[in-house]
């Protein structure tokens, strides 16, 4: 636990989230100056029915500021955000702007970039002033009568690294949802691919089904069917003989595989989730888990089956990695719902070094991503680890 504040001091973070502020004071002030002089050109020029154009080129002027925004979204969140913006539907230059002027896209990148001129940059030459500029003038005003305020600004500038990368995380994920792309201004080629996993997902969960229901019908019932064969041969062997001692052993083994037998299918398709949900399932397999596991999960209401299901399964898979390979004690699941996010961190105590580019966690990848959702692992050498998902919520 020790090892992560230092992990995080000594990692880019910091620099790349002091980075992010200090661009953005600078383009949020020229957009202000800029959407400034151009509002009021336009609206001396209305009055003689010339204005439409400059207000016109502000409108426009904007997704240049959302093309920025979006290389700087770069330094502080590691995934892409593609260019929501379509081909003219026409060339030249009137027909690229009549398309921007058509797509939803511009107005969010319009709010956007009149909220980042008016408050944001304000609100990023804040943080930056209170982490840096209050420190350093208490510390230069230092006498024998204002040394607590220096202490104190040394206690500021301390924890700048985490002020810094907090707002910066915040204003990133504010600037991801308005500079994301829909569903609807995704590419085609993109939209097949995600439509395509899905489909993937429903077999998968179609597949998973039979299998359990042809295990439950046929594998078990031999058992079962086995069972009372055996039963029947003692009736006709004398108790303490060879042939005794073999159907002792016999029962045994049919025993064994019939409790794995049924452990498996409660695993492949299990019953307390089709009835009591997301919830009460997890709960059910933290209860059996060889590790204590701390379940904080609160839902206002029932997830759809599909969803519901990817999740169990993705959960259950992160634990079975805690057991094998992370040498924890203790293991935490929290997950809450968001302004339509399904939030989950899965946490443990264990070694850490978890690399997500080495493949340990590639499962987990593939089920977020085919839920259209994002994934954060945080495993510094020692521990603990931290598996953030965030996926789109839709209740059934």
């Amino acid at each position: 636990m020790a090892q992560r504040p230092l992990s995080f001091l000594t990692s880019s973070w910091p620099w790349r989230s002091l980075a992010y502020l200090s661009s953005g004071v600078v383009v949020g002030a020229a957009a202000m100056v800029v959407f400034a002089l151009g509002l009021a050109a336009g609206i001396v020029l209305l009055v003689v029915l010339l204005g439409v154009a400059p207000l016109v080129g502000l409108v426009l002027a904007s997704t240049s500021v959302a093309a920025v925004e979006r290389r700087r979204l770069r330094l502080v969140d590691l995934d892409r955000l593609d260019d929501p913006h379509r081909a003219p539907d026409a060339p030249g230059l009137r027909g690229w702007i009549a398309t921007r002027l058509k797509e939803q896209a511009t107005w969010r990148e319009l709010v956007f970039t009149l909220l980042s001129a008016a408050a944001l940059w304000w609100l990023d030459l804040l943080v930056l002033g209170f982490s840096f500029g209050v420190p350093a003038t208490m510390i230069a005003a230092t006498s024998g009568e204002t040394w607590p305020w220096t202490v104190f600004g040394v206690i500021v500038l301390l924890s700048s690294p985490y002020t810094v990368t907090s707002w910066a995380g915040a204003r990133a994920a504010m600037a991801r949802t308005f500079l994301a792309p829909r569903d609807r201004e995704l590419g085609e080629e993109l939209r097949e691919v995600r439509a395509s996993q899905s489909r993937l997902l429903d077999s998968f969960d179609a597949e998973r089904v039979r299998i359990e229901r042809d295990l439950h019908d046929g594998a078990q019932q031999h058992l079962v069917s086995l069972g009372m064969t055996l039963g029947l041969m003692r009736l006709e062997v004398e108790d303490g003989t060879a042939q005794d001692e073999l159907l002792t052993q016999a029962e045994k083994q049919l025993s064994t595989a019939h409790k794995e037998l049924r452990a498996l299918i409660r695993g492949l398709n299990p019953p307390v989730l089709a009835d009591h949900g997301l919830v009460a399932a997890i709960e059910d397999y933290a209860g059996r888990f060889p590790i204590p596991v701390t379940v904080d999960l609160l839902m206002p209401e029932r997830l759809s089956r599909k969803l519901e299901t990817t999740m169990y399964y993705l959960i259950n898979e992160a634990m079975t990695n805690i057991a094998k390979h992370s040498g924890a004690t203790s293991a935490e699941v929290h997950g809450r719902y968001h302004a339509d996010l399904f939030v989950l961190d899965i946490k443990d105590d264990g070694k850490g070094g978890l690399d997500p580019a080495g493949g340990g966690v590639t499962g987990l990848a593939d089920r977020v991503s085919a839920l259209d959702g994002r994934m954060r692992v945080s495993s510094p050498a020692g521990g603990p680890t931290l598996v953030h998902v965030e996926v789109p919520c839709r209740f059934a």
